[in-house]
């Protein structure tokens, strides 16, 4: 599975949100900034690109850009030949991404979205680093998938002014956008990301500010059982996902997912469940823990519940 967009729906609901509505239509968002150039990082800047906002993107290493930008490039020309962007939209969108070479240049965006590596000290410097760079009127935005949004908010100078944005992965593909509020954030800080959202052609869901928030409270906790499944020996990998594939008509089965994922987010969302909600039934699987630090990843590290080394994945256990 990729970051290119598979159905024609979501292609065609984004394209017609694009030529309905202009960016920064409400005075507010024109351009934004993102930081974190990882999957999560390319996969908003393409969205937000061809929405047609000006993106800037920061990263610690330029090379973390520079593939960026190839990988926008390959899903959209990926787009291009499956007929739900033309050409020229592609044209126009790739001109719109520059790269941020400091926080001194992201800091002057409308809208700042955080999606750097789901780890609550790492996100907490990125603001604190960002801080004294910002336009009174910037938005904030994290795209984290479970970190207590109230709590990030409050390490910053404008609480009522940030917000939890969390995109699905594959980002082009996904069409939800969960929205969380802090306990600070405002209205029109609400209102603005709604409509911004929107106007990428995404669907909004609303979540309180709980741990995890809505997909992955549900999501990881079955993907966490699936791995249980696999620590007791009740199925091998291959029949753990066939089995959720052909039984319950799953796209992809749990511990394929975790690879897409990555296993270490896995773990991450995981421990923020079972300290956060101080329940042993959120209890991450030794097993998960064992691959994360044998540095099994999934696919971004070639190796997880399958070995992508070769032609075709192989389960691993």
């Amino acid at each position: 599975m990729d970051a290119s967009l598979k159905t024609k729906k979501a292609g065609e609901t984004g394209e017609r949100t694009r030529k309905g509505q202009e960016p920064g239509s409400d005075a507010v968002i024109k351009s934004v900034g993102i930081i974190g150039a990882g999957q999560m990082g390319n996969g908003i800047a393409h969205v937000v690109s061809l929405a047609g906002y000006s993106v800037l993107i920061s990263d610690l290493k330029k090379e973390a850009v520079d593939k960026a930008l190839a990988i926008i490039q390959k899903n959209m020309t990926r787009q291009v030949s499956r007929g739900l962007i033309t050409e020229a939209e592609m044209t126009e969108a790739l001109k719109r991404i520059s790269h941020a070479p400091d926080m001194a240049a992201v800091g002057q965006a409308d809208l700042i979205i955080e999606a750097a590596v789901e780890d609550e000290a790492i996100k907490r410097k990125i603001f604190a680093d960002l801080l004294p760079t910002l336009k009174k009127s910037t938005m904030l935005a994290s795209n984290t998938s479970s970190i207590s949004i109230t709590r990030l908010a409050s390490t910053t100078d404008r609480p009522e002014r940030f917000i939890g944005m969390h995109f699905m992965n594959p980002v082009p593909m996904m069409q939800l956008v969960e929205l969380i509020r802090g306990i600070a954030t405002e209205d029109e800080t609400f209102t603005a990301a709604r409509r911004f959202v929107e106007s990428l052609g995404k669907v909004t869901a609303v979540s309180e500010d709980f741990p995890a928030f809505i997909v992955n409270r549900i999501l990881l906790p079955m993907i966490n059982e699936s791995v249980y499944t696999l620590y007791e020996g009740v199925g091998t990998v291959e029949s753990i996902d066939k089995a959720m594939r052909l039984g319950a008509n799953h796209p992809m089965g749990p511990l394929e997912l975790a690879d897409f994922i990555g296993l270490d987010t896995c773990l991450s969302v995981m421990q923020v469940l079972y300290e956060g909600l101080a329940d042993s039934k959120y209890r991450p699987c030794p097993l998960l823990v064992k691959y994360v630090e044998a540095g099994w990843l999934g696919r971004k590290t070639h190796r997880g519940f399958y070995d992508y080394r070769g032609e075709k994945p192989v389960p691993t256990r």
